[in-house]
Protein backbone atom coordinates (compact mmCIF):
# COMPACT_ATOMS: atom_id res chain seq x y z
CA UNK A 1 0.00 0.00 0.00
CA UNK A 2 1.51 3.30 -0.83
CA UNK A 3 2.69 5.07 1.99
CA UNK A 4 0.78 8.94 2.04
CA UNK A 5 3.84 9.95 4.78
CA UNK A 6 6.43 9.47 1.65
CA UNK A 7 4.20 12.06 -0.27
CA UNK A 8 4.68 14.55 2.71
CA UNK A 9 8.92 14.25 2.90
CA UNK A 10 9.73 17.05 0.16
CA UNK A 11 8.63 20.82 1.68
CA UNK A 12 6.82 21.86 4.95
CA UNK A 13 4.11 23.92 4.55
CA UNK A 14 2.04 25.49 7.62
CA UNK A 15 -0.58 25.22 5.60
CA UNK A 16 -0.27 21.44 5.39
CA UNK A 17 -3.22 19.71 6.85
CA UNK A 18 -1.30 16.54 8.37
CA UNK A 19 0.73 19.20 9.95
CA UNK A 20 -1.95 21.01 11.89
CA UNK A 21 -3.56 16.91 12.56
CA UNK A 22 -0.14 16.60 13.89
CA UNK A 23 -0.16 19.12 15.96
CA UNK A 24 -3.67 18.98 17.19
CA UNK A 25 -2.66 14.97 18.51
CA UNK A 26 0.82 15.78 19.52
CA UNK A 27 -1.15 18.68 22.20
CA UNK A 28 -3.74 15.87 23.07
CA UNK A 29 -0.65 13.82 24.66
CA UNK A 30 0.70 16.67 26.26
CA UNK A 31 -1.51 17.82 28.28
CA UNK A 32 -2.29 14.41 29.32
CA UNK A 33 1.04 13.97 30.68
CA UNK A 34 1.17 17.67 32.32
CA UNK A 35 -2.51 17.10 33.89
CA UNK A 36 -0.79 13.80 35.19
CA UNK A 37 1.88 15.48 36.61
CA UNK A 38 -0.01 18.16 38.45
CA UNK A 39 -2.09 15.50 40.28
CA UNK A 40 0.81 13.27 41.30
CA UNK A 41 2.63 16.36 42.93
CA UNK A 42 -0.15 17.48 44.43
CA UNK A 43 -0.73 13.48 45.93
CA UNK A 44 2.78 13.14 46.79
CA UNK A 45 2.54 16.28 49.21
CA UNK A 46 -0.73 14.67 50.54
CA UNK A 47 0.81 11.28 51.90
CA UNK A 48 3.61 13.17 53.23
CA UNK A 49 6.66 13.74 51.00
CA UNK A 50 8.75 17.23 51.46
CA UNK A 51 11.06 18.84 48.97
CA UNK A 52 13.91 17.17 47.32
CA UNK A 53 17.68 18.28 48.24
CA UNK A 54 18.26 19.55 45.34
CA UNK A 55 14.85 21.90 44.70
CA UNK A 56 16.30 24.03 47.70
CA UNK A 57 19.35 24.49 45.95
CA UNK A 58 17.96 25.64 42.93
CA UNK A 59 15.30 27.89 44.33
CA UNK A 60 18.80 29.20 46.49
CA UNK A 61 20.32 29.84 42.93
CA UNK A 62 16.91 31.11 42.07
CA UNK A 63 17.26 33.91 44.62
CA UNK A 64 21.01 34.76 43.23
CA UNK A 65 20.43 34.88 39.84
CA UNK A 66 23.89 34.75 37.73
CA UNK A 67 25.29 33.63 34.50
CA UNK A 68 26.29 30.64 35.76
CA UNK A 69 26.78 28.37 38.98
CA UNK A 70 29.30 25.78 39.95
CA UNK A 71 27.37 22.32 39.06
CA UNK A 72 24.66 23.86 36.75
CA UNK A 73 23.65 26.33 34.17
CA UNK A 74 21.45 29.78 34.73
CA UNK A 75 18.29 28.12 33.01
CA UNK A 76 17.26 26.08 36.21
CA UNK A 77 17.60 29.21 38.31
CA UNK A 78 15.23 31.59 36.37
CA UNK A 79 12.81 28.15 36.41
CA UNK A 80 13.44 28.39 40.51
CA UNK A 81 13.44 32.16 40.56
CA UNK A 82 9.66 32.33 38.43
CA UNK A 83 8.33 29.25 40.07
CA UNK A 84 9.03 31.07 43.88
CA UNK A 85 7.49 34.27 42.60
CA UNK A 86 4.13 32.69 41.04
CA UNK A 87 4.01 29.78 43.85
CA UNK A 88 5.61 30.45 46.88
CA UNK A 89 5.86 27.20 48.56
CA UNK A 90 3.44 25.36 47.07
CA UNK A 91 5.32 21.80 46.27
CA UNK A 92 3.39 21.09 43.22
CA UNK A 93 3.74 25.09 42.28
CA UNK A 94 7.53 25.18 41.84
CA UNK A 95 7.43 21.87 39.91
CA UNK A 96 4.79 23.14 37.47
CA UNK A 97 7.69 24.45 34.68
CA UNK A 98 9.36 20.90 35.22
CA UNK A 99 6.20 19.42 34.51
CA UNK A 100 5.94 21.93 31.31
CA UNK A 101 8.79 20.80 30.20
CA UNK A 102 8.11 17.12 30.27
CA UNK A 103 4.41 17.71 28.26
CA UNK A 104 7.04 19.36 25.98
CA UNK A 105 8.90 16.46 25.46
CA UNK A 106 5.94 14.11 24.74
CA UNK A 107 4.65 17.19 22.21
CA UNK A 108 8.01 17.40 20.22
CA UNK A 109 8.20 13.54 20.11
CA UNK A 110 4.64 13.61 17.80
CA UNK A 111 6.24 16.23 15.86
CA UNK A 112 9.54 14.16 14.97
CA UNK A 113 7.19 10.91 14.36
CA UNK A 114 5.53 12.85 11.67
CA UNK A 115 8.45 15.16 10.56
CA UNK A 116 10.22 11.61 9.44
CA UNK A 117 7.29 10.45 7.53
CA UNK A 118 5.13 8.48 10.52
CA UNK A 119 1.08 9.10 10.40
CA UNK A 120 -1.34 9.11 13.58
CA UNK A 121 -0.92 5.07 13.82
CA UNK A 122 3.36 6.19 14.55
CA UNK A 123 2.53 9.46 16.19
CA UNK A 124 0.35 7.96 18.81
CA UNK A 125 2.17 5.04 19.50
CA UNK A 126 5.82 7.20 19.91
CA UNK A 127 3.94 9.21 22.66
CA UNK A 128 2.13 6.14 24.24
CA UNK A 129 5.54 4.89 24.61
CA UNK A 130 7.40 8.02 26.16
CA UNK A 131 4.32 8.78 28.39
CA UNK A 132 4.92 6.33 30.92
CA UNK A 133 9.09 5.98 30.89
CA UNK A 134 10.31 6.12 34.37
CA UNK A 135 13.19 8.03 33.81
CA UNK A 136 11.08 10.73 32.21
CA UNK A 137 8.77 10.30 35.04
CA UNK A 138 10.58 11.00 37.69
CA UNK A 139 12.75 13.63 36.13
CA UNK A 140 9.68 15.68 35.26
CA UNK A 141 8.27 15.51 38.85
CA UNK A 142 10.58 17.97 40.31
CA UNK A 143 12.11 21.32 40.06
CA UNK A 144 15.28 20.97 37.82
CA UNK A 145 17.10 21.57 34.76
CA UNK A 146 16.74 17.87 33.46
CA UNK A 147 13.40 17.99 32.20
CA UNK A 148 14.33 20.63 30.05
CA UNK A 149 16.79 18.60 28.30
CA UNK A 150 14.82 16.46 25.76
CA UNK A 151 13.26 20.15 24.62
CA UNK A 152 16.34 21.90 23.70
CA UNK A 153 18.44 19.04 22.19
CA UNK A 154 14.61 17.92 20.17
CA UNK A 155 14.68 21.18 19.49
CA UNK A 156 17.91 21.14 17.35
CA UNK A 157 16.59 17.64 16.01
CA UNK A 158 13.35 19.42 14.43
CA UNK A 159 14.91 22.24 13.33
CA UNK A 160 17.64 20.16 11.24
CA UNK A 161 15.27 17.67 10.07
CA UNK A 162 12.42 20.41 8.73
CA UNK A 163 15.72 21.99 7.15
CA UNK A 164 16.07 19.08 5.37
CA UNK A 165 12.68 18.56 4.15
CA UNK A 166 12.70 21.74 2.62
CA UNK A 167 11.48 24.27 5.06
CA UNK A 168 13.07 28.50 5.42
CA UNK A 169 16.93 27.75 5.74
CA UNK A 170 17.38 31.02 7.65
CA UNK A 171 14.11 30.32 10.23
CA UNK A 172 15.48 26.35 10.80
CA UNK A 173 18.87 27.39 11.47
CA UNK A 174 17.98 30.54 13.78
CA UNK A 175 15.89 27.74 15.56
CA UNK A 176 18.51 25.38 15.82
CA UNK A 177 20.85 28.31 17.20
CA UNK A 178 17.80 29.43 20.13
CA UNK A 179 17.48 25.71 21.34
CA UNK A 180 21.38 25.02 21.29
CA UNK A 181 22.22 28.18 22.88
CA UNK A 182 19.47 27.52 25.49
CA UNK A 183 20.64 23.71 26.07
CA UNK A 184 24.06 25.07 26.63
CA UNK A 185 22.75 27.57 29.10
CA UNK A 186 20.43 24.65 30.86
CA UNK A 187 23.43 21.80 30.78
CA UNK A 188 26.91 21.41 29.83
CA UNK A 189 25.74 17.95 29.29
CA UNK A 190 24.25 19.90 25.62
CA UNK A 191 27.95 20.38 24.14
CA UNK A 192 28.55 16.46 23.84
CA UNK A 193 24.78 16.09 22.18
CA UNK A 194 26.06 18.81 19.94
CA UNK A 195 29.32 17.24 19.13
CA UNK A 196 27.85 14.18 18.17
CA UNK A 197 25.19 15.89 16.09
CA UNK A 198 28.31 17.19 14.15
CA UNK A 199 30.19 14.15 13.91
CA UNK A 200 26.79 11.98 13.01
CA UNK A 201 25.78 15.20 10.04
CA UNK A 202 29.54 14.60 8.91
CA UNK A 203 29.39 10.95 8.34
CA UNK A 204 26.42 11.14 6.18
CA UNK A 205 25.84 13.35 2.74
CA UNK A 206 23.42 15.42 5.02
CA UNK A 207 26.69 17.21 6.20
CA UNK A 208 25.57 19.72 2.83
CA UNK A 209 23.44 21.81 5.45
CA UNK A 210 26.30 22.49 7.36
CA UNK A 211 28.25 24.66 4.66
CA UNK A 212 26.09 27.80 4.29
CA UNK A 213 25.85 30.98 5.41
CA UNK A 214 22.52 30.15 7.44
CA UNK A 215 24.27 27.46 9.08
CA UNK A 216 27.43 29.79 10.01
CA UNK A 217 24.20 32.28 11.13
CA UNK A 218 22.27 29.79 13.61
CA UNK A 219 26.12 28.78 15.06
CA UNK A 220 27.06 32.24 15.70
CA UNK A 221 23.50 32.63 17.45
CA UNK A 222 24.13 29.35 19.60
CA UNK A 223 27.69 30.72 20.72
CA UNK A 224 26.38 34.20 21.48
CA UNK A 225 23.79 33.11 23.48
CA UNK A 226 25.98 30.81 25.44
CA UNK A 227 28.92 32.78 25.82
CA UNK A 228 28.13 35.06 28.57
CA UNK A 229 27.97 31.48 31.11
CA UNK A 230 31.77 31.13 29.65
CA UNK A 231 33.15 34.75 30.59
CA UNK A 232 31.10 33.49 34.09
CA UNK A 233 33.52 30.46 33.76
CA UNK A 234 36.20 32.39 33.24
CA UNK A 235 35.64 35.16 35.69
CA UNK A 236 35.35 32.18 38.44
CA UNK A 237 38.06 30.45 37.66
CA UNK A 238 36.25 27.76 35.86
CA UNK A 239 34.47 26.20 38.61
CA UNK A 240 32.57 23.53 37.09
CA UNK A 241 36.14 22.11 35.51
CA UNK A 242 37.33 21.81 39.26
CA UNK A 243 33.86 20.87 40.06
CA UNK A 244 33.83 17.39 37.35
CA UNK A 245 37.46 17.37 38.43
CA UNK A 246 36.54 16.52 41.90
CA UNK A 247 33.41 14.27 41.16
CA UNK A 248 35.74 12.24 39.35
CA UNK A 249 39.04 12.00 41.66
CA UNK A 250 36.70 10.86 44.93
CA UNK A 251 34.68 8.58 42.96
CA UNK A 252 31.54 10.64 43.34
CA UNK A 253 29.50 8.50 41.02
CA UNK A 254 28.87 4.82 40.07
CA UNK A 255 31.30 3.68 36.87
CA UNK A 256 29.43 1.26 34.97
CA UNK A 257 30.94 -1.05 32.29
CA UNK A 258 29.44 -0.46 29.23
CA UNK A 259 27.17 -3.72 29.41
CA UNK A 260 25.81 -2.20 32.37
CA UNK A 261 25.72 1.31 31.02
CA UNK A 262 23.63 0.04 27.90
CA UNK A 263 21.22 -2.39 30.54
CA UNK A 264 20.71 0.81 32.46
CA UNK A 265 19.85 2.56 29.68
CA UNK A 266 16.86 -0.87 28.84
CA UNK A 267 15.78 -0.53 32.49
CA UNK A 268 15.57 3.73 32.67
CA UNK A 269 13.67 3.47 29.65
CA UNK A 270 11.14 1.03 30.42
CA UNK A 271 12.13 -2.56 29.46
CA UNK A 272 8.63 -3.08 26.99
CA UNK A 273 10.18 -0.28 25.21
CA UNK A 274 13.28 -1.73 23.37
CA UNK A 275 10.71 -3.33 20.96
CA UNK A 276 10.05 0.77 20.16
CA UNK A 277 13.07 2.63 20.36
CA UNK A 278 15.75 -0.63 19.07
CA UNK A 279 13.83 -0.94 16.14
CA UNK A 280 13.74 2.74 15.75
CA UNK A 281 17.76 2.65 15.90
CA UNK A 282 17.55 0.01 13.35
CA UNK A 283 15.62 1.94 11.16
CA UNK A 284 17.50 4.87 10.79
CA UNK A 285 20.40 2.96 9.36
CA UNK A 286 18.91 0.23 7.28
CA UNK A 287 15.27 1.00 5.88
CA UNK A 288 15.69 2.74 2.82
CA UNK A 289 12.74 4.95 3.52
CA UNK A 290 15.03 6.29 6.76
CA UNK A 291 18.36 6.76 5.01
CA UNK A 292 18.20 10.65 5.02
CA UNK A 293 18.14 10.06 8.65
CA UNK A 294 20.51 8.20 9.19
CA UNK A 295 22.65 10.50 10.36
CA UNK A 296 20.19 10.63 13.08
CA UNK A 297 21.94 6.77 14.14
CA UNK A 298 25.32 8.13 14.48
CA UNK A 299 24.13 10.83 16.74
CA UNK A 300 22.92 8.18 19.05
CA UNK A 301 25.15 5.62 18.82
CA UNK A 302 28.42 8.13 18.71
CA UNK A 303 26.63 10.31 22.05
CA UNK A 304 26.49 6.89 23.97
CA UNK A 305 29.96 6.04 23.37
CA UNK A 306 31.00 9.59 24.44
CA UNK A 307 29.12 9.12 27.48
CA UNK A 308 30.66 5.62 28.63
CA UNK A 309 34.00 6.79 27.69
CA UNK A 310 33.24 9.56 30.39
CA UNK A 311 31.80 7.13 33.13
CA UNK A 312 28.79 9.80 33.05
CA UNK A 313 25.64 8.85 35.09
CA UNK A 314 23.40 6.54 33.01
CA UNK A 315 20.45 8.78 33.05
CA UNK A 316 22.71 11.45 30.97
CA UNK A 317 21.81 9.87 27.87
CA UNK A 318 17.87 10.08 28.20
CA UNK A 319 17.31 13.12 26.31
CA UNK A 320 18.46 11.76 23.35
CA UNK A 321 15.75 8.83 23.08
CA UNK A 322 12.70 10.45 21.79
CA UNK A 323 13.23 10.53 18.38
CA UNK A 324 14.36 6.78 18.42
CA UNK A 325 10.42 6.25 19.89
CA UNK A 326 9.29 8.17 16.88
CA UNK A 327 11.10 6.08 14.08
CA UNK A 328 10.89 2.84 15.82
CA UNK A 329 7.15 3.85 15.88
CA UNK A 330 7.26 4.55 12.08
CA UNK A 331 9.02 1.31 12.00
CA UNK A 332 6.32 -0.43 13.80
CA UNK A 333 3.92 1.62 11.44
CA UNK A 334 5.76 0.70 7.93
CA UNK A 335 5.84 -2.77 9.01
CA UNK A 336 1.91 -3.27 9.84
CA UNK A 337 0.41 -1.18 7.21
CA UNK A 338 -2.08 -3.38 6.13
CA UNK A 339 -3.78 -3.77 9.18
CA UNK A 340 -6.97 -2.04 9.27
CA UNK A 341 -6.61 0.07 12.11
CA UNK A 342 -3.34 1.37 10.31
CA UNK A 343 -4.65 1.85 7.24
CA UNK A 344 -7.74 4.16 8.67
CA UNK A 345 -4.87 6.23 10.49
CA UNK A 346 -6.32 5.18 14.08
CA UNK A 347 -4.39 6.19 17.08
CA UNK A 348 -4.82 2.72 18.79
CA UNK A 349 -3.11 1.00 16.01
CA UNK A 350 -1.38 -1.72 18.17
CA UNK A 351 -3.84 -1.78 21.00
CA UNK A 352 -1.99 -5.03 22.53
CA UNK A 353 1.45 -3.52 22.35
CA UNK A 354 0.22 0.24 23.74
CA UNK A 355 -2.09 -1.57 26.19
CA UNK A 356 1.78 -3.53 27.21
CA UNK A 357 3.12 0.04 27.78
CA UNK A 358 1.19 1.01 30.16
CA UNK A 359 0.02 -1.44 31.88
CA UNK A 360 3.49 -1.65 32.57
CA UNK A 361 4.59 2.05 32.96
CA UNK A 362 1.73 1.84 35.49
CA UNK A 363 3.43 -1.25 37.71
CA UNK A 364 6.84 0.70 37.72
CA UNK A 365 5.44 4.23 38.46
CA UNK A 366 5.86 3.84 42.35
CA UNK A 367 9.58 3.43 41.13
CA UNK A 368 9.91 6.66 39.41
CA UNK A 369 7.59 8.89 41.29
CA UNK A 370 6.45 8.29 45.14
CA UNK A 371 2.98 7.57 44.67
CA UNK A 372 2.73 5.46 47.55
CA UNK A 373 3.67 6.02 51.18
CA UNK A 374 6.72 5.18 52.18
CA UNK A 375 5.57 1.83 54.08
CA UNK A 376 3.10 0.60 51.50
CA UNK A 377 6.19 1.73 49.02
CA UNK A 378 8.28 -1.03 51.09
CA UNK A 379 5.75 -3.70 50.67
CA UNK A 380 5.34 -3.29 46.81
CA UNK A 381 8.66 -3.82 46.20
CA UNK A 382 9.32 -6.40 48.34
CA UNK A 383 6.37 -8.13 46.66
CA UNK A 384 7.41 -7.04 43.28
CA UNK A 385 11.32 -7.19 43.78
CA UNK A 386 11.91 -4.44 41.82
CA UNK A 387 13.53 -2.15 43.68
CA UNK A 388 17.38 -2.86 43.64
CA UNK A 389 19.49 -1.04 46.30
CA UNK A 390 22.84 -0.87 44.14
CA UNK A 391 20.66 1.09 41.66
CA UNK A 392 22.10 4.54 43.22
CA UNK A 393 24.01 6.74 40.54
CA UNK A 394 26.06 7.80 43.32
CA UNK A 395 28.47 6.08 46.02
CA UNK A 396 26.71 7.28 49.20
CA UNK A 397 24.65 4.20 50.44
CA UNK A 398 21.20 5.20 51.04
CA UNK A 399 18.82 3.87 53.73
CA UNK A 400 15.63 2.36 53.72
CA UNK A 401 14.61 4.19 50.64
CA UNK A 402 16.40 4.90 47.24
CA UNK A 403 18.39 8.18 47.51
CA UNK A 404 15.36 9.94 44.83
CA UNK A 405 12.94 9.45 47.73
CA UNK A 406 15.36 9.53 51.03
CA UNK A 407 16.27 13.08 50.08
CA UNK A 408 12.53 13.97 50.80
CA UNK A 409 13.00 13.87 54.44
CA UNK A 410 14.11 15.02 57.28
CA UNK A 411 14.53 18.93 55.98
CA UNK A 412 11.41 20.66 58.24
CA UNK A 413 12.89 18.75 61.14
CA UNK A 414 16.17 20.16 60.57
CA UNK A 415 14.51 23.27 60.29
CA UNK A 416 12.72 22.98 63.40
CA UNK A 417 15.58 21.58 65.35
CA UNK A 418 17.48 25.09 64.15
CA UNK A 419 14.74 27.33 65.25
CA UNK A 420 14.08 25.75 68.69
CA UNK A 421 17.72 26.96 69.39
CA UNK A 422 17.68 29.96 67.68
CA UNK A 423 14.94 30.81 70.26
CA UNK A 424 16.79 29.69 72.72
CA UNK A 425 19.30 32.48 72.73
CA UNK A 426 19.05 35.69 74.02
CA UNK A 427 18.70 38.62 72.11
CA UNK A 428 21.77 39.74 71.77
CA UNK A 429 22.95 36.20 70.91
CA UNK A 430 20.46 36.65 68.37
CA UNK A 431 21.19 39.09 66.57
CA UNK A 432 24.99 37.70 66.12
CA UNK A 433 24.19 34.00 65.77
CA UNK A 434 24.93 32.88 62.23
CA UNK A 435 24.07 29.20 60.56
CA UNK A 436 27.16 26.85 58.92
CA UNK A 437 26.28 23.67 57.27
CA UNK A 438 27.96 21.21 55.37
CA UNK A 439 25.88 21.06 52.34
CA UNK A 440 23.42 22.81 49.80
CA UNK A 441 20.73 20.85 51.04
CA UNK A 442 20.87 21.58 54.74
CA UNK A 443 21.10 25.22 53.79
CA UNK A 444 18.81 25.65 51.42
CA UNK A 445 16.54 24.39 53.75
CA UNK A 446 17.40 26.47 56.47
CA UNK A 447 16.97 29.59 54.02
CA UNK A 448 13.60 28.66 52.42
CA UNK A 449 11.76 26.68 55.06
CA UNK A 450 13.00 28.79 57.91
CA UNK A 451 11.17 31.59 59.66
CA UNK A 452 13.08 34.56 60.97
CA UNK A 453 16.24 32.97 61.31
CA UNK A 454 19.82 34.22 59.86
CA UNK A 455 20.99 33.21 56.81
CA UNK A 456 22.18 29.99 56.49
CA UNK A 457 25.87 29.33 54.59
CA UNK A 458 28.07 26.42 53.64
CA UNK A 459 30.97 25.68 51.43
CA UNK A 460 29.40 23.50 49.11
CA UNK A 461 28.95 24.33 45.45
CA UNK A 462 27.13 27.51 44.61
CA UNK A 463 27.24 28.57 48.34
CA UNK A 464 31.02 28.91 48.78
CA UNK A 465 31.14 31.50 45.69
CA UNK A 466 27.89 33.69 47.94
CA UNK A 467 30.37 33.97 50.67
CA UNK A 468 30.39 34.06 54.40
CA UNK A 469 27.73 36.47 54.94
CA UNK A 470 30.32 37.87 57.59
CA UNK A 471 30.06 35.47 59.98
CA UNK A 472 33.38 35.67 61.94
CA UNK A 473 32.64 32.19 63.82
CA UNK A 474 32.22 33.50 67.69
CA UNK A 475 28.61 32.63 67.86
CA UNK A 476 27.34 29.77 65.22
CA UNK A 477 24.96 26.50 64.94
CA UNK A 478 26.49 23.94 62.60
CA UNK A 479 24.93 21.15 61.13
CA UNK A 480 27.76 18.71 59.69
CA UNK A 481 29.34 14.70 60.40
CA UNK A 482 31.80 15.83 62.46
CA UNK A 483 32.85 14.72 66.07
CA UNK A 484 32.40 17.00 69.12
CA UNK A 485 36.14 16.20 69.51
CA UNK A 486 36.59 17.18 65.86
CA UNK A 487 34.94 20.16 66.44
CA UNK A 488 36.77 21.03 69.21
CA UNK A 489 39.43 21.77 67.17
CA UNK A 490 37.93 24.58 65.76
CA UNK A 491 35.81 25.97 68.15
CA UNK A 492 36.48 27.27 71.97
CA UNK A 493 32.58 25.86 73.49
CA UNK A 494 31.01 23.31 71.34
CA UNK A 495 27.75 22.38 72.41
CA UNK A 496 25.40 19.38 71.12
CA UNK A 497 22.36 21.21 70.91
CA UNK A 498 19.72 19.00 68.46
CA UNK A 499 20.11 16.23 65.76
CA UNK A 500 19.02 15.21 62.31
CA UNK A 501 18.04 11.73 62.63
CA UNK A 502 14.95 11.37 60.72
CA UNK A 503 14.48 7.40 59.91
CA UNK A 504 13.81 7.74 56.35
CA UNK A 505 16.56 10.49 55.19
CA UNK A 506 19.99 9.46 53.61
CA UNK A 507 22.23 7.95 56.31
CA UNK A 508 24.91 10.97 56.23
CA UNK A 509 22.03 13.59 57.00
CA UNK A 510 21.58 11.94 60.09
CA UNK A 511 23.88 13.70 62.47
CA UNK A 512 24.56 16.49 65.31
CA UNK A 513 23.71 20.16 65.14
CA UNK A 514 26.14 22.08 67.21
CA UNK A 515 25.75 25.61 68.94
CA UNK A 516 29.53 26.40 69.18
CA UNK A 517 31.48 30.01 70.17
CA UNK A 518 35.02 30.88 70.00
CA UNK A 519 35.98 29.81 65.96
CA UNK A 520 40.21 29.66 67.03
CA UNK A 521 40.25 31.14 63.17
CA UNK A 522 37.93 33.69 62.11
CA UNK A 523 35.48 32.11 59.59
CA UNK A 524 35.39 34.70 56.93
CA UNK A 525 38.72 34.92 56.99
CA UNK A 526 39.17 30.92 56.55
CA UNK A 527 36.57 31.18 53.80
CA UNK A 528 39.00 29.39 51.06
CA UNK A 529 39.55 26.27 53.48
CA UNK A 530 35.28 25.40 53.08
CA UNK A 531 35.12 25.36 49.63
CA UNK A 532 33.35 22.25 48.47
CA UNK A 533 33.39 21.75 45.09
CA UNK A 534 31.57 18.19 45.26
Amino acid sequence: MPSTATARTTVVHSSDPTLHAAIRLSLLFAVIKFVFHIATNLWEAHIGYGYFRDEFYYLACGRHLAWGYVDHGPIVAVQARIAETLFGHSLAGIRLLSALAGAVRVFLTGLLAWSLGGRRPAQALAMIGILLVPQYLGLDSFLSMNSFESMFWMGCVLALIFLLRGADEARCWIAFGLCGGLGLLNKPSMTFFLVALLLGLLLTPQRRILFSRWAALGIALLILIALPNLIWQIHNHWPTLEFLHNGRAHNKNIKLGPIAFLGKQIFNMQPATIFLWIPGLIWLFRNPQGKTCRWLGYTYVIFVMIMMGLYAKDYYVSPIYPYLYAAGAIAWERRFASRAAVARDSIIAFPIYEATLVLLGIIVLPLSIPVLKPDTWLAYTKATHLYDANGNTETDSSGVLPQFYADRFGWQEEVDQVTRIYQSLSPEDQRRVGILCSNYGEAGAINFLGHDLPVAVSGHNNYWIWGSHGYTGELMIVINGATPEEMREYYDSVEVAGRMNHPLSMPFERRNIYLVRGRKKNLTQDWESLKFYF
